[in-house]
């Protein structure tokens, strides 16, 4: 009854939080980014400089950052439909070769002309990334509003606890959110450094493999990377379809391109990414998939990618909390578990 009862809540809420996305989400943003800007608010309220100051400063450095982010989807996005013509031009070669070697009855395969076919969605896009900039600076402003309340609370709040609990409550409150609050920026931080360095490996190899557009899979790399598994499978997915048009006849690059994407997505994703945050932090591929179905049927791409983020965040939270324990436990991936049981 009471599992059924949690079941229900759930659900309510997260019908709440998706009809209030417009909301919810830049306010998930700017909660996630508090844990990484916040530090750094504190350390120039510690040197002596205004408070004011040292969130204007931390502002400045956001809205740059999403500034030249913006600008560079931007540009990518517009240099990939601007070459579109040409590659639905070779997709059209390659069709017409597939139908003539298959030597199928014609009635079973009719002739499609691609460029006619896609050339007005891929047009029609132009229009949609016109509307998704739009979309993008009114979401940046709302993330940015929420994020200065969050870091000008920041640097008052242990002496709020102090004054709100008795000395020995204060001192173990304090202990609990300052651990909290070290551990969720160390994941984020580090998750960020390491889908920065698969990008970047993605984007040097795919310009070694000489295959086009290899900034742009590169920051395709990157965003999709926060999502484990899957992610790293939908990005390659593109630069292995353009090499495949790309270098039609042959086979060769292709598959060599899937080969060295995979490496490193293997090694980035199951060697090193562990190694860097530990055992501890790894999610169970089961919370990971109800996560990414969540947060997705919350709020689609977006969602999606907050979800592991939030789920890590989540199990932060419970790791740190003695009654809450066993949920981090239950969400972690069980290999520390073995190793610790095996130890004794």
């Amino acid at each position: 009854m009471v599992g059924l009862l949690g079941i229900l809540v759930v659900l309510s809420v997260g019908a709440a939080f998706k009809a209030a996305q417009t909301v919810v989400i830049p306010l998930m943003i700017a909660w996630l980014l508090s844990y990484v800007c916040g530090p750094v608010v504190n350390y120039l309220v510690r040197k002596k400089i205004p408070l004011g100051v040292a969130v204007f400063v931390v502002l400045v450095l956001v809205l740059f950052v999403c500034y030249l982010g913006g600008i560079f989807l931007s540009g990518r996005i517009r240099a990939v439909l601007a070459e579109s013509p040409r590659y639905l031009n070779q997709l059209n070669l390659i069709y017409q070769d597939a139908i003539s070697n298959l030597n199928l009855p014609p009635d079973i395969l009719t002739e499609v002309d691609w460029v006619q076919k896609l050339g007005p969605k891929v047009a029609a896009m132009s229009g949609s990334l016109a509307v998704f900039m739009a979309s993008f600076a009114g979401n940046l402003l709302l993330v940015l509003i929420f994020l200065v309340f969050m870091l000008v609370g920041k640097p008052y709040f242990k002496y709020k606890v102090e004054r709100a609990f008795p000395a020995d409550q204060a001192s173990q409150f304090a202990q609990i959110t300052t651990s909290i609050s070290k551990q969720i920026g160390q994941y984020l931080v580090v998750k960020v450094a390491i889908s920065g360095t698969t990008g970047v490996l993605v984007w040097l190899a795919l310009t070694l493999l000489k295959v086009e557009f290899a900034l742009t899979w590169g920051a395709l790399a990157f965003f999709l990377n926060f999502i484990p598994s899957i992610g790293s499978i939908l990005a390659s997915i593109p630069p292995i379809l353009l090499a495949i048009v790309q270098f039609y006849p042959s086979a060769w690059m292709p598959v060599v391109t899937a080969i060295v994407l995979l490496l490193i997505q293997m090694v980035m994703g199951n060697v090193l990414e562990p190694k860097i945050m530990g055992e501890s932090l790894n999610l169970s591929p089961v919370v990971i998939l109800l996560s990414l179905v969540f947060f997705g049927w919350l709020w689609g791409i977006v969602g999606a990618l907050l979800s592991v983020p939030i789920a890590a965040t989540i199990k932060i939270f419970c790791e740190n909390i003695e009654g809450l324990k066993p949920i981090s436990i239950l969400m972690g991936s069980g290999k520390a578990c073995m190793k610790e049981m095996q130890a004794e």
